[in-house]
Order: structure tokens, then C-alpha cells, then sequence
């Protein structure tokens, strides 16, 4: 089992999130990149145990007008030919969506989730989940369950809040890696939000936060040790 775990980020923000830090306590060689800056992937070798593809504001199908795109849904076809273990959260979950054929964008009704919301496990979801989570979300796109794919968590918002393909493929619509110091950044980051459908002010984010943050993190750590695993 390989002992690097391969980031990619959308974004310049401090590595200060909860995936970042279970992999580095656990042994791993955190590899973060960038292409969005212009910086390459390469091929996945016999050193690499996974990768986690975070969230940012790209369109994933804008390939055209952020060519980095398509360095990413290269590197996410490798990884999937080459059964190396796949993590999307956010835009990474609609890309691996969306490579796969499913359609990821925004709906016609827009409905903004940004703050903390509850999750409800599926009758699929097995050991993924297993009771209601309320976890942090910052998006307002989704997408389509692609063809193949098992639906593990939802809620009324919107239907797709996990899946995963097969054992070494998962996408989370939420952000369960994010801790309160990521999460204030974008409260100052995303202040033009406030007011539009669906958005959480202020007071309730910060009193959802306080309530739940501790617990998610409980939830993503021991999701994190069931998939990728600890290195030998």
C-alpha cells in the first residue's frame, strides 16, 4: 500500500482542514497540487494510496474556459483505470459525476446551502452512515447520480448528498473536512451570499457550528480510517 496522498485544491487557502491532518497523523506523505495554477498531476505509481479532490467554485464543465479542468479529469480517469482510491468533495464529487456522464450543475430553483445542514443515511448507505448527520455545506450546484452509482445520504435540499462506485470511489456533496477556522475564513469570503434562498444567516451558522462541529469531525475521521486506512 502506497504511502502518498495526492490533494488537489481549487484554491490558495490554508491546509488547515481535517483530511490534511488525519493523513498526516496517520503516516501519509500529504502531495498537494494545483493545477489551476498550473502545476501537474502525473501519473498515479505504486507509492500512491489515494486522492482527494477538494471543492472550489469552478463549473465542472466549463473545461473550455479553465483548461486546468482537464488535467484533473485526467488524473481522475488514471487514478480509476489504475484502482487507486478516489475522495470528491464538493466539485470534486460533481467531477467524478460528471465524468462518469452525469450532469452537474446548477437547478433552475436555486436553493443555497450554506452553513450547516442535516443529512439523512439512505437504505444503501450501510456502514457509511448510519444515523442523521448535520454537517457544513457551501454550494448552491449538484448533480445526477451517475449510472452505477450507489446514493448513501440525502436530504431535502437536495437528493445527492453522497454516493460512492464500487469500494474505492466516494463523492460528498458536503464538507465535512472543513474546521471552524475554514469555516470563518468563508463566512468573510462568502459574505455577498447572505440573504440569497436557502442561506443560513450568521447567528444560526455559528450556533449550528458550535453544536455540530465537534460530532462531524468524529464521523469524517472514522469514515477516513474505514476507506483509505492507515499505511503499514
Amino acid at each position: 500500500m502506497g504511502q502518498r496522498v495526492l490533494s488537489v485544491r481549487h484554491g490558495d487557502e490554508p491546509l488547515d482542514d481535517r483530511a490534511t491532518a488525519w493523513l498526516e497523523n496517520a503516516g501519509y506523505t500529504v502531495d498537494t497540487r494545483r493545477p489551476f495554477g498550473g502545476e501537474a498531476l502525473g501519473v498515479p505509481g505504486d507509492d500512491l494510496a489515494a486522492t482527494i479532490i477538494y471543492g472550489g467554485l469552478y463549473n465542472v464543465y466549463e473545461t473550455d474556459r479553465h483548461p486546468f479542468l482537464k488535467e484533473e479529469y485526467r488524473w481522475i480517469d488514471a487514478c480509476l483505470t489504475a484502482g487507486i482510491k478516489v475522495l470528491g468533495i464538493c466539485q470534486g464529487a460533481q467531477m467524478i459525476a460528471h465524468h462518469h456522464g452525469a450532469w452537474a450543475g446548477a437547478r433552475k430553483r436555486e436553493i443555497f446551502e450554506f452553513g450547516y445542514y442535516r443529512i439523512t443515511p439512505t437504505e444503501t448507505a450501510g456502514d457509511f452512515l448510519n444515523r442523521p448527520l448535520t454537517v457544513c455545506q457551501a454550494h448552491f450546484h449538484t448533480f445526477d447520480l451517475p449510472t452505477g452509482a450507489v446514493r448513501l445520504a440525502a436530504n431535502d435540499n437536495y437528493a445527492n448528498q453522497a454516493f460512492r462506485m464500487d469500494e474505492t470511489v466516494y463523492g460528498l456533496q458536503f464538507h465535512p473536512e472543513v474546521t471552524e477556522p475554514g469555516f470563518r475564513r468563508w463566512q468573510v469570503q462568502k459574505a455577498g451570499v447572505y440573504g440569497r434562498p436557502g442561506v443560513q444567516d450568521r447567528a444560526e451558522q455559528d450556533r449550528l457550528l458550535a453544536q455540530h462541529d465537534a460530532v462531524q469531525g468524529v464521523w469524517f475521521e472514522g469514515f477516513l480510517d474505514r476507506f483509505i486506512g492507515r499505511p503499514a
